[in-house]
């Protein structure tokens, strides 16, 4: 019998890793946030620090149910020092070839039945597999939304070779989570990006093509289909450069043009300008 997930890694602390390590923390976990930079490090350290305080000003948490959250909480650079994770999931960023250097060392680290999960949004799970030899059975896809505190779903993806006993095991995880899992089969995107990027990608044609303004572009999908937030202020969000990296995924598993990246996409993520984390993309924003 599988042993409970009571102890979770996450490597890599940007805004989807520090938000899974936050929601783990918050639900009973232990979570270890890795990051081989300690800016980084630092900077998801005051990210929690900041929502356990929110937290409790808004009357979510108790005083005493945050600090018993913080404490639960911690960091390193290294994730082999933690020898009794159930599970580790690697939040890095969304290249095949980082996250296969990565689950190489999981299968060579963490113990036998530790599951070892991925939150890429576009990535093949079989490929990523392939890179943990004998110990493929136990890679899944865990895709969670950005921001993870607050958003319910995961999609919970099985590659070719990951097991009944693993999925189970991560769905329990996701449920634990307060998360609410729902499958997707191993293509690229998934359903989610697959889904999803197409339309920021036709977007940002129309606002290129001066079909209309990314303002007005994004007030008419908000007014007229009902969504919360416009699509270029969402691909802002998102992070244009996370946009542009899952475009190209889709683009060469699929092969079909549609799905290849805007100009001005491509030209605002080579100015640099990639969104809120770079305070200008599409739109601009304060400090």
């Amino acid at each position: 019998m599988s042993r409970p997930v009571k102890t979770i890694v996450v490597v890599g602390a940007g805004t989807m890793g520090s938000g899974i390590a936050l929601t783990a923390a918050q639900c009973g976990l232990r979570a270890v946030q890795v990051d081989v930079s300690a800016a980084q490090l630092d900077k998801a350290r005051g990210y929690h620090t900041k929502q356990f305080a929110r937290l409790v000003e808004k009357q979510k948490m108790t005083a005493d149910e945050a600090h018993a959250a913080a404490s639960r909480l911690s960091y390193g650079a290294d994730f082999a020092a933690v020898t009794d994770a159930d599970c580790v999931v690697e939040a890095a960023s969304e290249n095949p070839d980082v996250k296969k250097k990565l689950f190489r060392a999981f299968a060579e680290t963490f113990a036998a039945d530790t599951l070892l999960a991925t939150n890429t949004s576009s990535i093949s799970i079989t490929d990523i597999a392939t890179a943990a030899g004998a110990r493929a059975s136990q890679v899944i896809g865990m895709h969670f939304f950005n921001p993870v505190p607050v958003m319910k779903l995961v999609e919970v993806i099985r590659g070719l070779a990951t097991s009944d006993e693993t999925v189970a095991r991560t769905l329990d995880l996701a449920r634990a989570m307060g998360k609410t899992p729902v499958p997707a089969n191993d293509r690229a995107g998934f359903v989610s990006n697959r889904v999803l990027m197409p339309l920021i990608n036709e977007a940002f044609y129309a606002c290129m093509e001066g079909v209309a303004t990314a303002e007005d572009i994004d007030q008419i999908m908000v007014l007229g289909c009902n969504f919360p937030m416009g699509p270029l202020r969402l691909a802002d969000f998102i992070g244009l450069d996370v946009c542009h990296d899952i475009m190209m995924v889709l683009y060469r598993e699929l092969g079909d043009a549609k799905f290849f990246p805007c100009p001005m996409l491509r030209q605002l993520v080579t100015s640099g300008r990639l969104g809120n984390k770079t305070n200008r993309g599409v739109f601009e924003y304060s400090r």
